[in-house]
């Protein structure tokens, strides 16, 4: 059985050049799952349903490679489910060497392409990671240089701190206590009463 999937986001919006691909291929309209989704949204009802429909040896037509997924690890991942997993072909109308499919009995050529496919698309997804990462970097050391902090914000010393601190330092207060009465965690708490001990502390400003 042959299936057609389109996915259309909401700026492309017209599904009609891929719908007359489709046409073109012979596919009916109860073998065609369509998607409509916003860059956020990217559940995919229509293609799971289609997914559930699949049986070994069925065809999935595609208009381009991008409607497998946002990224390359989302292509990665689909194309290797529905062609090592379901065992299915996959037609790519965009772009033929991209077809599993082959005329040849033994299908080693659909195979043969199905590996490279694969290895060429774990090699695109592995430099994309890198090369966001290296982009996060980047971006997280100009913010450092314009003065943007990172992580939690760090939690005000309360006015009696060091009413605390001294009922501590007399052991009156063990470092629970200290934490309960000042409404932090334990660790925050013993940072805090260690720094004032160490003279760290300034009152009236933010912890260390």
């Amino acid at each position: 059985m042959k299936y057609g999937y389109i996915r259309v986001s909401t700026k492309e919006q017209n599904v009609e050049r891929q719908l007359t691909a489709m046409y073109q291929e012979g596919i009916a309209d109860k073998q065609l799952y369509i998607d409509k989704m916003s860059g956020k949204d990217f559940n995919r009802i229509a293609y799971k349903r289609m997914i559930k429909r699949l049986k070994k040896g069925d065809e999935v037509v595609i208009k381009s490679i991008d409607r497998l997924g946002r990224n390359y690890d989302e292509i990665l991942e689909q194309w290797r489910y529905l062609v090592r997993e379901q065992e299915v072909d996959i037609k790519v109308l965009d772009l033929d060497l991209l077809n599993t499919k082959s005329s040849f009995d033994n299908n080693i050529t659909g195979r043969f392409i199905s590996d490279l496919v694969l290895q060429v698309l774990s090699y695109v997804a592995q430099v994309e990671r890198e090369n966001m990462l290296q982009r996060q970097r980047e971006g997280i050391r100009e913010a450092k240089k314009k003065g943007v902090r990172f992580g939690r914000p760090k939690k005000e010393i309360p006015p009696n701190f060091e009413e605390v601190y001294q009922q501590w330092e007399l052991q009156q207060l063990n470092i629970q206590e200290a934490a309960d009465v000042l409404d932090v965690a334990k660790t925050t708490c013993y940072n805090w009463l260690i720094a004032r001990k160490n003279q760290k502390i300034v009152l009236n400003t933010r912890d260390f």
